[in-house]
């Protein structure tokens, strides 16, 4: 009788069940996906200037960049010189705590700077940060 139990036994293949390590992983996941941090980017890469001085501002919430052929950009498109009070000040006014921090490319004329500047103060903001690489 014994050996019919065993033979019985033996054809039966063991199974892991992997129910709980699937909840973990879906567990830690979540966690990550809440823990983890999101950048803004500007849309497009600025070959900013160095500066000894520079310190990371943490509340960016308007970017724009200036890229070396001296075009416009904000959230990722390219935008005309003459759309961008309207589009910051529609940015500012979802978030009034916000701030600009305009990205200038090495390479590009500080009159489109100096526009972005202005344009900004127009809207209504005056807490207007530079971009620089940290040396």
């Amino acid at each position: 009788m014994k050996s019919l139990i065993n033979r019985s036994q033996e054809g039966q293949e063991a199974t892991v069940d992997i129910t709980p390590m699937l909840d973990v992983v879906f567990i830690m996941l979540i966690f990550f996906i809440v823990t983890a941090t999101f950048t803004k980017e500007s849309g497009i890469e600025v070959d900013k200037p160095s500066a000894a001085t520079a310190v990371v501002k943490e509340k960016a919430n308007i970017l724009i960049a200036i890229d070396a052929e001296n075009g416009i950009w904000l959230n990722r498109r390219k935008i005309d010189p003459r759309a961008l009070r309207p589009n910051i000040e529609r940015l500012h006014a979802e978030n009034p705590k916000g701030t600009v921090v305009i990205q200038a490319d090495k390479a590009s004329r500080n009159e489109i700077l100096v526009q972005v500047m202005d344009a900004s103060r127009q809207a209504g903001v005056y807490d207007i940060a530079l971009a620089a690489q940290v040396e």
